[in-house]
């Protein structure tokens, strides 16, 4: 499963403005969804609940500058992802107590397992990668970040 398969290139940004907390974070992800035309408008604010309540069983921050908020949703009848970069990291609770700066949210459909675990999976191996990571942290612009997504997709296939 590559990144590209459900992360629209409409719904990624290269400077995510929030840094006081989580929900601010979350909500501007989903914000991207809308922009992309992957959610509705009328959604966002139940997918927000949706994905705080997941943060409440524990911090999706998983480390190394990373985090992956995720959820599911009925308002999604696929697997979806936005990709944000914070510029100036943010306190995510994530598992090492370091701001976190790259942020991969995923929404699946209400019904979907495997999908939404192997997307995780991936996600999770390929920014295991800490030149993946330095690399999505400096790249300049939003089609940037998309080639080095598609690339680092298409070298670890």
């Amino acid at each position: 499963m590559n990144i590209m398969e459900f992360l629209d290139e409409r719904a990624v940004t290269t400077n995510l403005k929030a840094q006081q907390h989580k929900e601010a974070i979350i909500q501007e992800l989903v914000e991207l969804l809308v922009a992309a035309g992957s959610i509705k408008e009328r959604d966002v604010s139940k997918l927000v609940q949706i994905l705080m309540k997941r943060e409440s069983l524990g911090s999706t921050g998983i480390g190394q500058g990373v985090a992956i908020p995720h959820g599911k949703s009925d308002g999604v009848n696929r697997l979806i992802a936005a990709f944000g970069v914070s510029r100036t990291g943010v306190n995510f609770d994530a598992l090492d107590g370091e701001p976190v700066s790259l942020f991969f949210l995923l929404v699946a459909p209400e019904d979907s397992a495997g999908p939404h675990l192997k997307a995780l999976a991936r996600i999770s191996r390929l920014l295991k990668d800490k030149h993946f990571r330095d690399t999505l942290r400096a790249a300049k612009d939003e089609k940037a970040l998309v080639k080095i997504i598609r690339d680092e997709d298409e070298r670890r296939h």
